[in-house]
């Protein structure tokens, strides 16, 4: 069965959910630390407002959106549209939607975008993330190496 995906703008009412997204996104990481949940709680929400809060400054104009599945909240997609580029800001889904295709479909209509407009398309990924595998195949190349950053890059194709 085909899923239904859409994108709709972040709403104040999201920061919860938003959270949660962000949370699942370093709770690999939060595992190893000997905090108690409180701890944790407190830093995963210092951390989510100094990067939300910067991504807002540096990426003004920017798409900032919830993923919805068959009507559900289910991730995040951030955007900036410059003049040559297409920057994925951030993409990230809850872990029961990673590996399901929603990912994929969110960076394959990102890339017939910007191949329609001559754009390329850049995201900056950790090394060890997981979904490296995923921009490799749909044809990111690595431009920048910076460390545990690595800065993709995937130059538009002639429709």
């Amino acid at each position: 069965m085909t899923k239904a995906i859409e994108l709709r703008p972040v709403e104040p009412g999201d920061r919860e959910f938003l959270l949660r997204v962000y949370a699942s996104t370093r709770a690999e990481e939060l595992a190893a630390v000997p905090w108690d949940d409180a701890q944790k709680d407190a830093f995963l929400r210092s951390q989510f407002d100094a990067q939300d809060a910067w991504w807002r400054e540096h990426y003004a104009g920017a798409s900032f959106d919830v993923v919805l599945v068959d009507g559900e909240a289910a991730g995040r997609l951030y955007v900036h549209r410059g003049p040559s580029e297409i920057r994925i800001v951030d993409i990230a889904l809850l872990p029961e939607h990673r590996g399901s295709g929603v990912g994929t479909s969110l960076l394959r209509d990102l890339l017939a975008e910007a191949d329609a407009s001559g754009k390329s398309v850049t995201i900056h990924v950790e090394r060890m993330n997981l979904a490296l595998r995923l921009y490799e195949r749909l044809g990111f190349a690595v431009a920048e190496d910076k460390g545990v950053y690595l800065f993709l890059e995937r130059p538009p194709r002639s429709t």
